[in-house]
């Protein structure tokens, strides 16, 4: 029986004609075992309790992320291994990064992975990290961005973006489109009433970022969202374990 099979494999082998097919076949229903479930689903990624767009300021702060190239460095995937969840905390959900564009997600990481930074660090520390960053981590081998806290934040495009991101599928409503601008100046300001702003950004944080009430910075905008990372979803709720569980079972 397996004198018989190998006859058959080193024909198969030997008939490059018969090879191509044979693959060309395997290729063929490989893909389309693949593929074709995608067309009957609306989204490949389910949506996990939590997970909210950025607010306008949040959204400004990781453009700026993006703009500085720290996402060169620092990834934000926390793999599910355990070395890096014992160090970075629970494992990154595909979901977290959903209202993305582009997500950080990526293999390379010089600095600490920042998926889940959020509230680790006090506003302060962030302060003094992007000035000198060897002042509080001596062995960094980062820039400094104190240049960041002396640059207003320019909010002349703020609702544009806004309104850029919900055509291409995050959930903006025209509330938020439209009260843009207000936000993004009243999520920085220690005096403005931040209720509305966060009634519909839940879990959003409303404060000075850079120890610079008078002014909105670009440093403002980039704590700002350096603060959100890993904090919309509670990995500990019932909702989030059950989630878990799933995806897992894929």
């Amino acid at each position: 029986m397996a004198f018989n099979f190998l006859q058959r494999h080193k024909a198969v082998e030997r008939n490059v004609t018969l090879l191509a097919i044979l693959a060309f076949g395997a290729v063929t229903i490989g893909g389309i075992v693949e593929i074709a479930p995608l067309f009957w689903i609306d989204n490949t990624i389910e949506k996990v309790h939590g997970m909210r767009a950025y607010t306008p300021l949040e959204q400004a702060g990781r453009d700026i992320y993006v703009r500085e190239g720290c996402y060169l460095c620092h990834s934000q995937m926390i793999r599910p291994f355990r070395d890096e969840v014992e160090r970075y905390g629970h494992y990154s959900l595909a979901a977290e990064s959903m209202y993305d564009h582009p997500f950080q997600w990526g293999s390379k990481r010089t600095g600490p992975d920042l998926a889940r930074v959020g509230g680790k660090y006090s506003d302060a520390w962030h302060v003094q990290h992007l000035k000198d960053p060897r002042s509080v981590v001596p062995q960094s081998i980062m820039p400094s961005y104190g240049f960041l806290a002396t640059r207003d934040l320019d909010t002349s495009q703020t609702k544009a973006e806004i309104k850029t991101l919900a055509l291409v599928g995050v959930p903006y409503t025209h509330t938020d489109v439209a009260k843009a601008d207000a936000d993004i100046r009243a999520q920085a300001d220690p005096e403005a009433d931040a209720t509305d702003l966060k009634a519909r950004y839940p879990k959003a944080q409303a404060r000075d970022y850079d120890g610079d009430p008078k002014r909105l910075t670009e440093a403002d905008a980039l704590i700002a969202y350096l603060q959100v990372l890993g904090t919309m979803v509670d990995t500990n709720a019932p909702a989030a374990q059950e989630h878990l569980a799933r995806e897992k079972g894929r």
